[in-house]
């Protein structure tokens, strides 16, 4: 049988929502660093500040698919496509809810206007394949992740990401845990990267009232190496904390003017 005569193949869509006819924009614009080239020296990169409005339709809708989803123990998540253009745009994290998803083996956030994750994505045990390809936006994942020991593939857009073996781009600045007390429910997420930090990434136990010790580690991840931002209760969690990817800074750090491997 001829070239011309094998049947033609047909390859499925992983990613339907990417065709959309519809109007409206669902992305804001990212200019946090370079995702084309070598960040210069000297670079510095700053938190994304946005807060999630938890009034959008967009997050109303959020919420009754993750508890349709909760309720019929689907294995397949991929809600963007039930979302206008305008309601994806809506979302920049997930509701906490995320984490009754215990069922779920594929989490599809293609082309997600998310800055952030929450740590309750590390309470889907089930999960399998983790895709927020083209979240351009998203630049860092919750150490939680690696709680989903079931995780083998992913699908990240790498070069969106901190301290990316390509381009090296900076990772923001940690600073210490504050001098007074704060509510651990409504951080500064320009200060803390998230809004919220109850408990231990390391140990699940509870966070001071002044607020967590933090540092980066960049950790093989399912098939990507992903840079994880630690929310601890103290140093001595911290200090468990295993060495960085190959290749990667070797150590947890601070972010901020650290030297990084070369690009390549």
């Amino acid at each position: 049988m001829t070239d011309e005569q094998l049947p033609a193949q047909v390859f499925p869509n992983r990613f339907p929502e990417a065709v959309d006819s519809g109007r409206g924009v669902p992305q804001d614009n990212c200019h946090c660093f370079s995702q084309i080239r070598v960040s210069p020296p000297g670079a510095a990169t700053s938190f994304h500040t946005d807060v999630q409005d938890t009034s959008a339709p967009g997050w109303l809708r959020m919420l009754e698919l993750i508890e349709e989803a909760a309720a019929d123990g689907r294995e397949e998540f991929r809600p963007l496509p039930e979302l206008s253009p305008d309601e994806r745009r809506q979302i920049v994290t997930l509701p906490t809810s995320i984490g009754r998803l215990t069922a779920v083996r594929t989490l599809v956030l293609y082309g997600s206007n998310l800055v952030r994750i929450p740590p309750e994505i590390g309470s889907m045990t089930s999960l399998e394949e983790f895709s927020p390809y083209t979240s351009r936006r998203l630049h860092w994942f919750p150490f939680e992740i690696t709680r989903c020991t079931r995780l083998v593939n992913s699908t990240v857009s790498t070069r969106s990401i901190y301290g990316n073996y390509k381009y090296r781009p900076p990772f923001p600045q940690l600073l210490a845990p504050s001098d007074a007390a704060l509510d651990l429910n409504s951080l500064a997420p320009a200060r803390w990267g998230t809004t919220a930090a109850r408990t231990c990434s390391v140990c699940t136990g509870p966070i001071s009232a002044k607020g967590p010790h933090q540092w980066w580690l960049s950790r093989v991840v399912a098939t990507d190496v992903l840079p994880l931002l630690v929310n601890a209760c103290s140093q001595a969690c911290l200090d468990t904390l295993p060495t960085g990817a190959q290749g990667y800074i070797p150590r947890p750090h601070r972010g901020g003017a650290i030297e990084q491997p070369s690009s390549r």
